[in-house]
């Protein structure tokens, strides 16, 4: 099962149980809509929610947006039947879903296993895919064997307010700087970060930054996005549409950077006619990992104005 190219720069999460907000968000500026069933969803609501997704599925146009759908975890008695009702009741309609805490190639596996058999007995031809959050100690820990889990898994994303709790590290938001950040000497989430887009990249998978909580605040926004592009992720989580311009913005490369990767890319070209290896532009060497690079970007800036 080949992995999907999609452009996921901003996915935005909104309540499976909010008809209103689900419509707003599947004509907004998002890459991908996520209908939560997990922490947006009261305990006392999540059976029904499952049916009011469904339908949203089934009967709004999402354009050319992703549908997602996060299913409860795995540790509740509420994830399987998620996949069940809501998967066979969307159909065609749905693209990936979305498990929370994953904490090892087996939970990845169960999922697998039940839109294999759904895909079987109502004879689908197009299978959805998997997306997978690492929040959890544990999961940090599996990274690297969830990543090799399964051919359906699609992308990798972390998620700072639960991988804080499981670590009990001090936070007082959700992916938010405090007093803990300005004491710490670096960025106190970047072993799992890092370690999350080496094993999304060993495999060919998308990896995406979790959400900022603080909605309002405008430049902690920017600086989250631009540590998380900083470290190699390709997109963010947004729990508010004031959100999206920013991030979306952060995860498409500039104009500039792009007509340099082109030129590298010319250049480089030319060079390897004359059989030449390494070369020089604009007074530096350029030689096979520029080109790695600069075609990396050349294709993000594609996929961006497709989107």
């Amino acid at each position: 099962m080949a992995i999907p190219m999609r452009l996921e720069r901003v996915m935005l999460f909104v309540p499976a149980n909010n008809r209103r907000m689900i419509e707003k968000a599947a004509a907004s500026e998002a890459d991908a809509v996520c209908l939560d069933l997990e922490d947006a969803v009261p305990l006392e609501e999540k059976a029904a929610s499952r049916a009011l997704a469904a339908r949203a599925f089934q009967e709004l146009d999402f354009g050319r947006r992703l549908r997602i759908l996060r299913i409860n975890g795995l540790d509740t008695g509420f994830a399987y039947r998620d996949v069940i009702e809501v998967v066979e009741a969307a159909g065609e309609r749905l693209d990936l879903v979305m498990l929370p805490k994953a904490d090892g190639a087996g939970a990845i596996d169960f999922v697998d296993r039940l839109l294999t058999q759904i895909e079987q007995s109502h004879r689908r031809a197009r299978p959805i895919g998997i997306e997978a959050q690492i929040e959890t100690a544990a999961g940090f820990l599996r990274c690297a064997a969830i990543a090799a889990a399964s051919p359906r898994l699609e992308a990798l994303i972390f998620g700072p307010g639960d991988f804080a709790a499981s670590m009990q590290m001090p936070a007082s938001g959700i992916g938010e700087f405090d007093e803990h950040d300005a004491l710490y000497p670096g960025h106190r989430y970047h072993a799992a970060m890092q370690t999350l887009v080496a094993a999304a990249r060993a495999h060919g998978l998308r990896a995406l930054d979790g959400p900022f909580g603080a909605y309002k605040d405008a430049a902690g926004l920017e600086r989250s996005c631009r540590i998380a592009l900083a470290l190699g992720f390709e997109g963010k989580q947004c729990i508010h549409p004031g959100q999206l311009a920013a991030a979306k913005a952060a995860f498409t490369p500039p104009a500039a950077a792009v007509a340099h990767a082109e030129r590298v890319l010319e250049a480089y070209r030319q060079a390897a006619g004359q059989g030449k290896g390494a070369i020089s532009l604009d007074g530096k060497m350029i030689d096979a990992a520029n080109v790695r690079q600069a075609e990396g970007l050349v294709a993000k800036a594609r996929a961006a104005r497709g989107g």
